[in-house]
């Protein structure tokens, strides 16, 4: 994966004293999204809004410089670039596309997406969607 300018060189994960690793959550919560999403004719060739929360797992301890986490903003960039590619039947497919996009970032040990759909039963629910959880294996 190429390195948008916000990032730098990532740097190796810092090991924390006694040789255990430290694990530091990243979360982006509440990141609106539109996407031409959904199995049903009348969501074909339209934008609905998406809800996305993210976590991803990263060992790192000692944090002093952006090359030594994963910026939490090429969360969202990846999940507009997914957006972009077109139309997707499911909210499970996008959910799964983005966390093994953060995935590609080699320091991502567990990314957890949940995305919510606002209108998908509207107005009896605020919202229903999925949740997903993918772990480097």
């Amino acid at each position: 994966m190429a390195l948008s300018p916000l990032q730098e060189t990532p740097a190796e994960p810092i090991a924390a004293p006694q040789g255990r690793t430290v694990m530091t959550k990243i979360f982006v919560t509440g990141l609106k999204i539109d996407a031409e999403i959904g199995v049903y004719a009348h969501e074909k060739g339209r934008a609905q809004p998406l809800v996305v929360d993210v976590e991803l797992d990263v060992p790192a301890v000692g944090v002093e410089r952006l090359a030594d986490t994963v910026n939490y903003e090429m969360i969202g960039e990846h999940a507009r670039a997914i957006a972009a590619e077109g139309h997707i039947q499911l909210v499970e497919a996008f959910a799964e596309r983005l966390a093994r996009a953060c995935l590609s970032d080699p320091r991502v040990m567990r990314a957890r997406v949940r995305v919510e759909k606002p209108l998908a039963l509207a107005p009896h629910a605020m919202a229903a969607g999925v949740e997903i959880t993918v772990v480097r294996g």
